[in-house]
């Protein structure tokens, strides 16, 4: 089996964090998104992780072959052309094999149940507000109707982006028949047709399936953290660190009280200082006479007498005598103190 994850969006409601640093690289718990995801395919028996990357590829190849030793493969999206044509840029990668479709921004918990007498299996899971999302229709656990981002919503079963596909053959000739009808339609290439129609759809083509006869059963996830904006990837990050070990330093710290939950990496230096809860601090950061509580605390920053709340802090940012709610990209400096 394969997983195919697409990696290759931009990240534009994360800025300025995107700028910088791509989006499934960014830091929630105690690791990047991504790795949160890599993690719970270790016990899997997988041939082959397929990436299909675009912005800041080459950063997220070196966090794979520095952390994991899967037998990866790129595949790059050059256009912005949608999910559906991500996938479909694996057809002569992925072959003819059963396949995992895991979004590259979608973290999760349970497992991924694997049944080969059926044509797939999608994630799901019941939200305040579906037309954000690709929804299914269902009856029992079979998958009737497949909608991407509905209007006027009559499911609130959100497509969460763990899908299993027991023939990716099936699925390519289906990607195919979509972006070539687009694209004679539309008299023009692959290329350009985003001027004429905004991008292919996965969900589309699972539609197209599930007309032709293809048997879909959905599976309920119980926790499906949102990483999309700044205020869920904090929110997301008190979840994580809430179910995750205590990891409280064994070091002994100059005057510092913490409040669990937190994540705070061995190298990090901190004196006269509060943290937690829900702070995430990660590697060679230098922390004094602060508190921080409900924020995540990047790679190589330095806080000084600040007080921080829902705060995300950028690697290698100088902080001083601030206060209050900041969101602040790599290599910044706010100095307010004299």
């Amino acid at each position: 089996m394969n997983v195919i994850i697409p990696v290759a969006g931009i990240g534009k409601r994360l800025r300025p964090h995107t700028y910088s640093t791509h989006k499934s690289l960014l830091m929630v718990g105690d690791k990047p998104i991504l790795g949160h995801i890599l993690d719970k395919l270790k016990a899997m028996s997988i041939h082959k992780v397929i990436f299909i990357v675009g912005y800041m590829g080459e950063k997220i190849k070196a966090y794979v072959s520095g952390n994991y030793d899967f037998n990866a493969v790129y595949v790059e999206q050059k256009e912005a052309l949608g999910l559906g044509h991500a996938i479909w840029l694996t057809r002569e990668t992925a072959k003819d094999e059963s396949c995992l479709i895991i979004y590259g921004d979608t973290i999760f918990e349970g497992e991924i149940p694997i049944d080969m007498n059926v044509d797939g299996i999608i994630g799901v899971k019941a939200v305040d507000n579906p037309r954000r999302f690709g929804i299914v229709e269902t009856e029992s656990n079979l998958i009737t109707k497949f909608i991407e981002k509905p209007t006027n919503p009559t499911s609130n079963l959100a497509i969460c982006g763990v899908n299993f596909i027991k023939n990716s053959h099936l699925l390519f000739e289906h990607l195919d028949q979509l972006i070539n009808k687009n694209k004679k339609t539309a008299a023009c290439s692959v290329a350009e047709i985003p001027q004429w129609q905004d991008e292919f759809q996965l969900t589309d083509a699972f539609q197209s399936m599930l007309e032709k006869g293809a048997c879909f059963k959905s599976f309920n996830i119980d926790k499906w953290y949102d990483c999309g904006t700044p205020e869920t990837i904090i929110s997301t990050n008190s979840e994580l660190l809430s179910s995750q070990t205590s990891n409280t330093p064994s070091q002994n710290y100059k005057n510092l009280t913490i409040i669990e939950p937190v994540f705070i990496h061995n190298t990090a230096k901190i004196e006269h200082s509060i943290i937690g809860p829900n702070v995430s601090i990660d590697r060679d950061t230098d922390i004094r006479d602060s508190i921080i509580f409900d924020s995540i605390i990047n790679q190589g920053a330095s806080i000084e007498n600040s007080r921080l709340e829902h705060s995300i802090i950028g690697a290698n940012t100088i902080i001083k005598g601030a206060a209050g709610k900041l969101n602040i990209g790599r290599c910044s400096e706010i100095i307010l103190a004299k």
